[in-house]
C-alpha cells in the first residue's frame, strides 16, 4: 500500500480512537455494567439496550452508512472511496459522541418510549460506527435501487419488531408526537 491508500485509514482508526476517548472522558462505561458482552441484545426496554455489539438499532446504522455513500457521492464523488468513508466516519462517530451527552439522553427519555435509555456503552458505541460503514461499504458496491430497498427493508422491519426504525427516531427527537409514543407504548 502506498502512503496515499494509507492516510484515510490512519484517518479513519484516529476518529474512531477519539470517539471512544470523548466517551471515555464522559463516563460511558467500556461495556455494558452487566459485566458481559452479547453479540446481540434484542430486549428494547431494558437496561441492556445499548450496551452489546448490536440490537434493534444496529439496522439504523447501516442505513446511516447507505445515506453518508449517496450524501458523498452527490457532494464530494470526486474524492476517492476511502476518504468519502473517512467523512462519514467522522460524521457517524460525531453523532455517537453527541447522542451519549446527557442534554441528548434526557432528550431522548422525555420525548420517546425510552424510558430505560442511559445512553450506549463505548462498545456498543464503536459497534455503532462499524455498522455504518458496513452500510456505506454495501452502498459503494450495489447499484442505487438495491440501497433503496434494504433501506425500505430495514425501516419496515424495525417498525415492525420494536415500534421503532430510524426515521421514527429522528422524528420523535426533533418533534415528538403523541400518537406516535403512544403507538411505540402499544397503545
Amino acid at each position: 500500500m502506498t502512503r496515499r491508500q494509507v492516510a484515510p485509514i490512519i484517518v479513519i482508526a484516529a476518529i474512531v480512537l477519539a470517539a471512544a476517548g470523548i466517551q471515555f472522558g464522559l463516563g460511558r462505561e467500556a461495556i455494558c455494567t452487566c459485566g458481559v458482552v452479547k453479540l446481540w441484545h434484542g430486549v428494547v426496554q431494558s437496561a441492556e439496550n445499548s450496551q452489546h455489539l448490536s440490537d434493534w438499532y444496529t439496522p439504523s446504522h447501516i442505513v446511516h452508512g447507505i445515506w453518508f455513500f449517496a450524501l458523498t457521492w452527490l457532494v464530494a464523488r470526486r474524492q476517492p472511496l476511502a476518504w468519502r468513508l473517512a467523512i462519514a466516519v467522522a460524521v457517524e462517530a460525531a453523532w455517537e459522541v453527541i447522542e451519549n451527552t446527557p442534554f441528548i439522553i434526557d432528550h431522548y427519555r422525555a420525548a420517546t418510549i425510552s424510558l430505560d435509555y442511559y445512553g450506549d456503552s463505548i462498545i456498543n458505541s464503536m459497534s455503532d460506527i462499524v455498522a455504518m460503514t458496513i452500510g456505506f461499504g454495501f452502498a459503494a458496491s450495489v447499484r442505487w435501487w438495491v440501497s433503496a430497498v434494504a433501506i425500505l427493508v430495514m425501516e419496515i422491519g424495525v417498525a415492525v419488531a420494536i415500534r421503532d426504525n430510524l426515521f421514527l427516531n429522528i422524528l420523535m427527537l426533533i418533534h415528538p408526537f403523541d400518537a406516535i409514543k403512544q403507538w411505540q407504548a402499544g397503545g
